[in-house]
């Protein structure tokens, strides 16, 4: 999945990184919990939706100000700063026809703003894990005091070489993945942002408010909840859906914030977007039998290698040892058969895997 890495700049002045993937309709995913356009490309636990949007659309998203490759050092993290870079990125992007609009967690609130401000510009609204107002609203005394204690826990330990302290932050995400795809979330939000931006970011998120505007959205609006979601109760999303005219509703049975590829939620997903579009379900371009075969550690490897990545910056990147990747190599060598590095590259972009490239 190659793409380039650009930018534009806020109303503010703030610099903001985007980027576009993918051939079709457009698509563009309204920011969420701290992102960054190159590493989500290899994360298994965000490559899988990326994935899912360049084979169907043509999908514009953005790291939003305070983390990724966008501006960190920003005065203003509030939220009506998080509509003006929607709309300047959107405006970067030189769309030429209404497009969809997907807002994930608190990119619900934003996405649902926009569509209000320009629904001219909106074919199709969607909304997974989202809520109308933030957990300082909804939240009893106990539910308070849960959500401070994350805040504070964030700003004292989000730092430390001590992985735990986000461990305990970010499992509520991804209850359901393993050891690896924690581990990853946990590392990419340390490399999105510091401690204290991440606090400000939650604080920010505490406070947002759109319920006023869900009458007033006037889109084709797809609401999409995971029935256990930890992260932002169901609730949320039934009163999104009954408040908004015409909304469907579609819950689905995981407990993971973020879906992750393995389970049948991910597909169930997959597939209402693409029913509500118009699109009609596809394999993954130029896919085969032979990336079936693959682990995730494999596909984790073949990707830094289609990167132009060394044995030793694939270690350091995966956190392995440089015998283990030349025995992960060998294997994935066995399994597509080729017999050199070069080979494998070359069928690994074939399939979509590959680099980021700035430009």
């Amino acid at each position: 999945m190659a793409q380039a890495i650009r930018y534009t700049k806020s109303s503010d002045g703030a610099r903001l990184a985007w980027t576009s993937i993918g051939a079709g309709p457009p698509l563009v995913r309204a920011s969420n919990w701290l992102t960054h356009l190159e590493y989500d490309l290899d994360s298994p636990v965000w490559r899988h939706w990326i994935r899912f949007y360049a084979a169907h659309f043509r999908c514009v998203r953005h790291d939003e100000r305070g983390c990724g490759m966008s501006d960190w050092e920003v005065a203003d993290l509030s939220f009506p700063r998080w509509i003006e870079d929607l709309e300047a990125v959107i405006t970067a992007a030189q769309l030429d026809e209404p497009f969809a609009l997907i807002g994930i967690s608190q990119g619900a609130s934003t996405a649902i703003t926009y569509a209000v401000r320009h629904p001219e510009r909106v074919s199709h609204l969607i909304l997974y894990g989202g809520y109308a107002r933030g957990w300082a609203l909804r939240a009893d005394e106990e539910g308070l005091r849960r959500y401070r204690a994350i805040v504070e826990l964030v700003q004292l330990g989000w730092g430390k070489d001590n992985p735990i302290f986000r461990h305990l932050f970010t499992s509520r995400f991804v209850p359901g993945g393993s050891d690896e795809q924690l581990r990853w979330f946990s590392e990419l939000c340390a490399r999105t942002t510091t401690p204290a931006i991440a606090s400000r970011l939650l604080a920010t998120r505490a406070d947002v408010d759109v319920r006023a505007l869900l009458p007033q959205v006037r889109v084709p609006t797809l609401v999409l909840h995971a029935r256990a979601d930890e992260v932002t109760p169901l609730e949320e999303s039934r009163y999104l859906a009954s408040e908004i005219p015409g909304a469907e509703l579609v819950l689905l049975e995981s407990k993971n914030h973020v879906l992750l590829e393995h389970e049948p939620a991910w597909a169930r997903f997959q597939q209402e977007v693409l029913r509500f579009t118009g699109r009609s379900a596809r394999a993954a371009p130029r896919e085969d039998a032979r990336f079936h075969t693959l682990t995730a550690r494999e596909r984790e490897v073949l990707t830094q290698l289609a990167a132009g990545r060394t044995n030793a910056q694939v270690g350091k990147a995966l956190f392995i040892s440089e015998k283990t990747v030349r025995n992960h190599v060998t294997k994935l060598f066995e399994k597509l058969g080729v017999s050199s590095r070069a080979q494998a590259i070359v069928l690994a972009h074939e399939r979509g895997f590959g680099a980021t490239r700035e430009g």
